[in-house]
């Protein structure tokens, strides 16, 4: 779902369980980048809590532009990232911001709003 001038959408509700995104809808969890997003079906790629965020589920923020990149850890800090996500991200140049899904939420929307281009993955649970 596009946005104007490529524009990172905004997460504008987050609770327990719901996201609401900018342009994009309602749902649990997220990818998000430059120009839209959408849910992020963690089993496109065999994703679970641990070992956690694999590199493939980022490929797709880069190929839609992501310079910089904020993955969320869950509510609970249940949601790792694998090593090879992190060297992947190093090696492209991008900038990897690791932090619980709230303060993910806070680092991403303050980066969209500045018109970085942001992207990012979020889950609203554990």
């Amino acid at each position: 779902m596009a946005k104007k001038h490529n524009q990172s959408p905004q997460i504008k509700e987050l609770s327990w369980g719901k996201m609401t995104v900018e342009g994009v809808g309602s749902g649990k969890d997220f990818k998000l980048w430059p120009g839209g997003g959408r849910p992020w079906d963690w089993s496109e790629t065999g994703t679970q809590h641990s070992p956690g965020i694999q590199p493939a589920d980022v490929e797709e923020l880069l190929q839609h532009g992501a310079d910089e990149v904020v993955l969320s850890q869950g509510m609970m800090r249940a949601l790792h990232t694998c090593p090879e996500t992190i060297k992947l991200l190093q090696d492209k140049g991008v900038k990897v911001h690791i932090a619980e899904t709230k303060l993910a939420r806070e680092i991403y929307n303050e980066l969209a709003g500045e018109g970085r281009a942001i992207g990012g993955l979020f889950h609203s649970t554990c």
